[in-house]
């Protein structure tokens, strides 16, 4: 089977290991173990965003989160994680086989406090809680906010597997999306290395690339929902499920091109501001997958939904997913720096 070329995972070789994947969509530990199964095999090492092959590496979001959702929540944090340590890890290198995660979600009510251990060498002691942290049970490592002494936010990388850290069941009631055990965990006086200056991590110009890829597996989910209601309309084909099919098609090509050309611009210009570009796809691609779920349900009506384990999951787990979205102040951030610009934003 194809792995990789030139020690950098493509979706083609993603494709076939997926399909052979056997694990149990909704257990948490066999996601886990899907996770590491890809690491395994190389296929985390992704092209990095804004060097040339960022569509590429979105393919792979999007291959991976048509397979399973949960799935992808885990896969994507440890793509973005080693993304972000090559953008500023300066010299910091992940050992071969780590399962990494990234917990930046900054609740008033679940913050780590970083007090400095050694200056020198980055070495910093964590103390409080972070809320949605996605397979807290079981990567070994993460990177995670925190706010130093002097109410800087800043950057750091854990080792999981030491004392001081507890993983809770906490925080994570929802249905969909369960089996990326998104718990709330404690840290007790725990090591870890800080990672960038402080704000590195927020100025860097691949915040947004990684904002672009959420999009690319939200996408990769809708896609796989409406390729349920393209077989099923090959095999009985009725006006009104041909009309859904249309409607999906339209919403999914649309954004499809949006993102190839979104992915193009960050190749361009990897140090420009990403953030308008990436808005775009993540709210188009929001858009697509709302419209795709609700068609979906009316085209195929419950027999999928209540027979099929991969459909239903889609359809449990993309609603819950897409929440991270932030809806309307994601379009208002998008038109303030529309009416900024003094060239139309609609060109074509």
């Amino acid at each position: 089977m194809q792995r990789m070329t030139d020690g950098i995972a493509t979706s083609s070789a993603l494709d076939p290991f997926l399909r052979e994947l056997q694990f149990n969509r909704g257990s948490a530990t066999d996601t886990a173990r899907a996770l590491q199964a890809l690491i395994d095999a190389s296929l985390d090492r992704l092209p990095l965003p804004g060097h040339g092959a960022t569509i590429e590496r979105w393919r792979c979001l999007a291959a991976v989160a048509a397979c399973d959702l949960a799935l992808v929540k885990l896969y994507e944090g440890h793509t973005d994680a080693l993304a972000i340590i090559a953008e500023i890890g300066d010299g910091f290198v992940p050992d071969s086989g780590q399962a990494w995660s990234v917990w930046a979600a900054e609740p008033p009510n679940a913050r780590l406090v970083a007090q400095v251990i050694s200056d020198g060498n980055g070495e910093i002691a964590l103390q409080g809680t972070k809320a949605w942290c996605s397979g807290a049970a079981s990567v070994s490592h993460a990177l995670v906010t925190a706010w130093n002494e002097r109410n800087e936010p800043i950057l750091a990388a854990v080792d999981l597997r030491q004392p001081g850290i507890r993983v809770t069941n906490e925080g994570w009631m929802a249905v969909g999306m369960s089996a990326s055990a998104s718990v709330d965990v404690h840290f007790d006086n725990v090591r870890a290395t800080r990672i960038g200056a402080p704000r590195a991590y927020l100025e860097r110009a691949g915040f947004w690339h990684g904002g672009g890829g959420i999009a690319a597996c939200w996408f990769g989910a809708a896609a796989a929902i409406g390729n349920f209601v393209k077989q099923d309309a090959a095999r009985r084909a009725d006006p009104y499920k041909l009309a859904h099919l249309g409607a999906i098609d339209t919403a999914l090509s649309s954004t499809s091109s949006l993102l190839r050309e979104t992915a193009a611009q960050i190749d361009r210009d990897p140090h420009a501001d990403a953030l308008p570009g990436a808005f775009r796809a993540r709210l188009a691609a929001e858009r697509a997958a709302i419209e795709v779920i609700e068609r979906a349900g009316r085209a195929l009506g419950a027999a999928p939904l209540c027979r099929n384990r991969h459909f239903a999951s889609l359809m449990a787990d993309l609603p819950v997913f897409i929440r991270q979205s932030h809806a309307e102040r994601d379009e208002a951030a998008l038109a303030e720096r529309i009416v900024k610009k003094e060239s139309s934003a609609w060109n074509l």
